[in-house]
């Protein structure tokens, strides 16, 4: 499989403006495990191969568990997860699949993350989950190929 562009490449303004947004978010108070599992299982549902190759890694190597990265697809299943890691997955979800129901983001969905998280830190949540959809949409539209960029970097 070859990428069909270069994003970085060619719009390097674009690239670096969203990886802005990733340095906001790994200096934030947002926990890593969070932050990572919601990148992780956002990249799951949007498919793109690139962004769940990079952050199974990324999350492996802050010390995540086999467990919690291989059930992280079943996570309501699965009993690795805090109550708000699952509020922030459940919240996660809903704003990744925004046209699957008439209510996109369900009331009793907000209200739980809510309820784990701080304004500030729900607001971060809100800004993660919008920047791996970001970031997935570009991988899947390129086609970048998963471990590609682990392979180049070592």
């Amino acid at each position: 499989m070859e990428p069909r562009m270069n994003i970085m490449g060619l719009v390097p303004g674009a690239y670096e403006a969203l990886a802005g947004l990733e340095k906001f978010l790994h200096r934030s108070a947002l926990p890593r495990t969070t932050l990572e599992l919601v990148k992780l299982r956002v990249s799951q549902i949007n498919g793109c191969g690139f962004c769940v190759d990079m952050h199974s890694h990324d999350a492996k190597k802050a010390g995540e568990s086999d467990e919690r990265l291989f059930s992280v697809a079943a996570w309501r299943e699965a009993p690795y997860y805090t109550d708000a890691e699952r509020a922030a997955l459940a919240l996660a979800e809903e704003a990744t699949r925004l046209s699957d129901r008439a209510e996109a983001v369900p009331d009793h969905v907000w209200e739980e993350a809510a309820r784990h998280y701080e304004p500030e830190l729900l607001a971060t949540l809100v800004v993660a989950i919008a920047a791996i959809n970001a970031w997935n949409r570009i991988g899947v539209t390129t086609r970048l190929v998963a471990g590609s960029m682990r392979n180049q970097t070592g």
